[in-house]
């Protein structure tokens, strides 16, 4: 399994593109899948200086439905129509804002997904490949994370798992639904261990995160591997690369599993 992260908030090195948002192209066995897109065209650019035809991509997924991983569809290459999985939510107009640019993005990008690809919705886990699942709706199960963007209870934050020889695979976007319920769904759904956890974690501090609890869970699960990224402070960021070691990486970085 490989995972080569195309848009993320920090660059690898000088060679890649970087903005706040997260997409990630993954190889798991024949499948390839592209999650998430970030803001812009980022993930094209910089698919294009990794070799990568996304022209091959058998699924897109979507995490949920805020910009930072949504936009880019407004700049995808695909020649064909592509199955493109996600929460029903992601196709209603469901931001509240008095920001007209906003709503303009909202309205193109739901444009764009009525007209160039095949939707799968889901609210449940939904396996699209051997071993590969997509995981719906997430339980709140913790009584630490709050589970919510603000006011806002986010039913469509939701994550990638996926069933290994080492354990289960967790690949996330954002993360609201709180990254330590998204890792119990994710070992009840895959019947794993966790072996790894990547991707957006959601601890900022202007949303008062359980940075010690949070902490404290990945001390006891053990995973072989933990990579927070895209929303996380970067005190907190050094405080899990303290306690759990290990690279952190960006755009451009290519994960090897």
């Amino acid at each position: 399994m490989k995972i080569r992260l195309l848009t993320e908030n920090l660059a690898s090195d000088m060679v890649w593109l970087a903005e706040w948002g997260f997409c990630a192209w993954i190889e798991y066995d024949a499948v390839r899948i592209l999650f998430d897109t970030g803001y812009s065209d980022v993930y094209v650019r910089n698919a294009a200086h990794a070799g990568l035809d996304l022209e091959e991509a058998d699924y897109i997924a979507l995490s949920h439905f805020h910009r930072d991983h949504t936009r880019g569809l407004l700049f995808h290459p695909f020649r064909s129509r592509k199955t493109l999985i996600l929460h029903p939510r992601v196709l209603t107009g469901v931001l509240e804002t008095d920001d007209q640019a906003t709503l303009d993005d909202y309205a193109a990008i739901q444009a764009r997904l009525a007209t160039d690809f095949e939707i799968r919705a889901s609210e449940g886990v939904l396996e699209f490949a051997d071993g590969a699942f997509f995981l719906g709706e997430i339980p709140r199960v913790t009584t630490f994370e709050k589970g919510a963007f603000f006011d806002d209870p986010m039913p469509d934050d939701t994550a990638l798992a996926f069933r290994t020889p080492k354990g289960a695979v967790v690949v996330s976007g954002c993360s609201h639904a709180g990254i330590c319920n998204i890792c119990e769904h994710a070992k009840s759904v895959t019947g794993q261990k966790l072996h790894a956890v990547i991707g957006g974690f959601h601890l900022l501090h202007n949303e008062e995160p359980p940075i010690e609890a949070t902490i404290a869970y990945f001390q006891s699960e053990a995973p072989d591997i933990l990579m927070p990224m895209h929303c996380i402070d970067f005190d907190i960021q050094a405080r899990f690369q303290t306690v759990f070691g290990g690279p952190r990486p960006g755009a451009g970085s290519l994960i090897e599993l």
